[in-house]
This record gives C-alpha cells, structure tokens and sequence, in this order.
C-alpha cells in the first residue's frame, strides 16, 4: 500500500512538474517574440526547454540575482576608483598651476621667458603621466569586467543554464545576455504576480 501512495505522490509531482515547465516554456516562447529575429532563430525549440527545466526549481533565478548584485558592486567599486583617480588628477592640475603660478609672480621679467618654457615641458610632462594613468585604470577596469563575465558565464553553466558557457564571441555573448533578460522577465513576472515561481 505504501508503494502505491508513494508511487501515486511522484506522478502527482511529476505532473505538477510538466505543468510547470510547460508554462516556463509558453512564458520563453511569448518573450522571445520580443527579441530582434536575428536572435529569435537562434533560439530553438529544444534550447527554450532546457532553460525552462533549468529554470524549475528557482534556483536559477536566485543564482541571476546574486550574479546580479555582484556585478552592480563591482561595477560602483570601479566607478568609485576611477572617480578617484579623476580627483587626484584635479588636485595635481590645481597644485601645478598654483605652483607654476606663483614662480612666474616672484621671477625677475628677464628669466620669464626660460620659466615659463620650463613650466610648459612640466605641465606636459604631468599631463601624459595622467593620461597613461587614466589609461592604465580603464584596462583595469575592462579587465576585470570581461573576467565577472566569465565568471557569471561559468557559474550559469555549472548551473545547467542552456546556452551558457565561457566565452568572448560578440554574437555568443549578446545571445547570453538575450537569454539573461528572458531569465529576468521571467522573475519579474513571477514576482509580480505575487508567486515565487510562475
């Protein structure tokens, strides 16, 4: 007797599964109609289902979240060190000036000329300092954006999360970001609705 009650509460589930991942799949489908149709042929049948089955259980969905908020911290955290450096940039600029200032008002007329040739190499001299810095940070800062797109590629995919894996293909990695808005869309209507999970 207990095998048939266990065996009647897994097909109840089982089918409370296929329902849902039906209606996943009918949401994807329905969103999907809204991407340009160059991404819309890219996205098959058999794809859109193996998201929706990843989809299933919401861990997915906490998983984008979490992606999420790190990357909106990474990304004010570089925002804050560039602005950073901007500011130390400002304060040099303003300290030359004033420098530079007040070495032309205590110069003799005569050596103005020498003076003012000398400063002129400086000041150049502190600009292209800034401008290999300011360069230096935004390698910086576009290198560690490529690596948290790699690592949130291979966390989605060790997560079973179709049509992702690491890589920096143009046309993969707008596909991936399609796929990242479908998942959000999702959530979004999940979480309007009132329910955790469609």
């Amino acid at each position: 007797m207990e095998r048939y009650a266990s065996s009647l509460e897994e097909s109840v589930d089982g089918a409370r599964q296929q329902e849902k991942h039906y209606q996943l799949l009918s949401a994807l489908q329905s969103l999907v109609k809204e991407l340009p149709s160059s991404f819309q042929q890219r996205l098959s049948y058999t794809t859109l289902s193996d998201l929706a089955l990843a989809l299933l259980d919401g861990t997915v969905f906490e998983i984008v979240q979490g992606l999420l908020e790190i990357q909106h911290l990474t990304e004010k955290s570089l925002y804050n060190q560039r602005l950073r450096l901007q500011n130390e940039h400002r304060v040099l600029r303003q300290a030359l000036r004033q420098k530079h200032l007040e070495a032309q008002q205590a110069c003799r007329p005569h050596n103005l000329p020498v003076l003012q040739a000398a400063q002129h190499r400086e000041l150049e001299a502190v600009e292209h300092r800034i401008r290999e810095e300011q360069h230096a940070m935004d390698r910086k800062i576009v290198l560690e954006l490529d690596r948290k797109v790699a690592d949130q590629q291979s966390t989605l995919e060790k997560a079973g999360v179709a049509g992702f894996y690491v890589t920096t293909n143009p046309q993969e990695l707008t596909l991936q970001m399609n796929l990242l808005e479908l998942i959000r869309k999702l959530q979004q209507r999940g979480c309007q609705t009132g329910k955790t999970t469609l």
